[in-house]
């Protein structure tokens, strides 16, 4: 009696298993909890020692076949992670790239996120930053402000800009601001 096969190797024909079918089941089950780069899946299947070049041709058919779209998954990725964590489009590409999205693809999917959309978005993260922020003194307030930006990938000169004018707005003195600008 032949000794049982290790679970995820998809090296053992004499299961009756094509490794084929099992990387597509792979991709199919984690395309549906979420979206995802051709280059997560690649990753994903070769954790579990689907040899590659059965991964690259299962992949190839998930494209041909619209499951696999780097550039709507980009597009996706751009406007969820702008409107909800309030991303710049500098973090955003970066986490594009980490995603293995073509540079080109990326750089499509950020530029839909205009200079006006993005000096918007920054605006109403400092003005409800600011409502947290209000025992602080002016150097700290401005610290944390350009801070939060800066993290969130926002240029440092659109920050504190940003910063500038909404504290003006609540009447606070910007002069440390207007040294820095």
């Amino acid at each position: 009696m032949a000794a049982p096969r290790a679970r995820g190797t998809g090296t053992d024909s004499s299961s009756g298993e094509d490794p084929a079918q099992r990387a597509k089941d792979i991709c199919l089950r984690l395309l549906t909890a979420r979206p995802r780069t051709r280059a997560e899946l690649r990753q994903a299947l070769l954790r579990k020692e689907i040899d590659e070049e059965v991964a690259d041709r299962v992949l190839g058919r998930l494209d041909e076949v619209g499951l696999v779209d780097d550039a709507a998954f980009a597009e996706l990725w751009v406007r969820s992670r702008h409107t909800y964590q309030g991303l710049g489009r500098r973090a955003l590409a970066t986490e594009l790239r980490r995603k293995g999205v073509d540079e080109s693809v990326a750089a499509e999917a950020v530029a839909a996120v205009d200079a006006d959309a993005e000096e918007s978005r920054a605006r109403e993260l400092v003005r409800k930053r600011l409502r947290s922020l209000t025992a602080s003194d002016e150097p700290t307030r401005i610290r944390k402000l350009v801070g939060m930006l800066a993290r969130r990938g926002y240029p440092e000169g659109l920050a504190f800009r940003v910063v500038r004018d909404e504290l003006r707005a609540t009447g606070t003195d910007t002069t440390l601001l207007d040294d820095a600008l």
